[in-house]
């Protein structure tokens, strides 16, 4: 089977991930971003094993649910621990 390339879709469905992005924002999930958001969709694709349209893909862009987004953020901060309080404080010292 020939792996999928989702990268050339992405200036095609900027407008969705744009979009997913803002509502995720009104939610009150702040820190979502473009490329979280988009490395979430993939991460939910990789199950897949048929061939998958660009239009299926918009449509699990935008139903993707904060709950399914917030798991994915999880699993990847156990596995890439990044030290949030060093962040933190950092960008507090930025804000004196």
């Amino acid at each position: 089977m020939e792996k999928q390339q989702f990268e050339v879709w992405r200036s095609d469905v900027e407008p969705a991930l744009v979009s997913k992005v803002d509502e995720f924002h009104f939610l009150g999930y702040d820190r979502a971003t473009k490329d979280d958001v988009w490395e979430c969709v993939l991460y939910q694709l990789r199950k897949k094993k048929e061939f998958i349209h660009i239009n299926s893909f918009v449509s699990e862009l935008l139903t993707l649910k904060p709950q399914t987004y917030m798991t994915w953020l999880t699993v990847n901060a156990y596995k890439d621990p990044t030290d949030w309080f060093r962040e933190m404080e950092a960008a507090e010292g930025e804000s004196i």
